[in-house]
């Protein structure tokens, strides 16, 4: 579970980051069905770019420490899982959005309940592993 925590965290460190970047460099053409929405929205997302490839380089900071803590994780996943809540209010003032908006949430309200499962694994798995027998030769 230690290695699959692993994955998942460099994954999702890699993707918010491409994620961010391709916000802050497209605009509005980075999100599906805004194309038209206006220079303040324009803005907004190159923004909010910054701040999810941001996201994504604590989740890589996190799941290059050996072992990945815990607490980190617990923290990242919430975020994530209230990104996630935010788009119900959304919905239900807003109508509904681009089909992708809403595998996007399906993604933030799924994945965090995996994190929290696994979140404490490495530091577990480490827990187990003796400590490494100094040489003598």
């Amino acid at each position: 579970m230690a290695r699959t925590l692993k994955v998942l965290a460099l994954t999702m460190g890699v993707a918010c980051v491409a994620i961010g970047l391709l916000h802050m460099l497209l605009g509005n053409a980075a999100i599906p069905g805004a194309h038209a929405a206006g220079a303040t929205v324009d803005s907004l997302g190159r923004f909010f770019g910054a701040i999810f490839a941001g996201y994504g380089l604590a989740w890589l900071w996190a799941a290059r420490r050996t072992p990945i803590p815990a607490r980190a994780v617990r923290w990242l996943s919430g975020v994530f899982l209230l990104g996630g809540l935010s788009r119900l209010p959304s919905l239900a003032v807003a109508g509904r959005p681009d089909s992708f908006q809403l595998v996007l949430a399906a993604i933030e309200l799924t994945l965090p309940p995996v994190y929290f499962w696994l979140a404490d694994a490495d530091e577990r798995a480490a827990s187990k592993t003796p400590p490494h027998a100094v040489s003598r030769a």
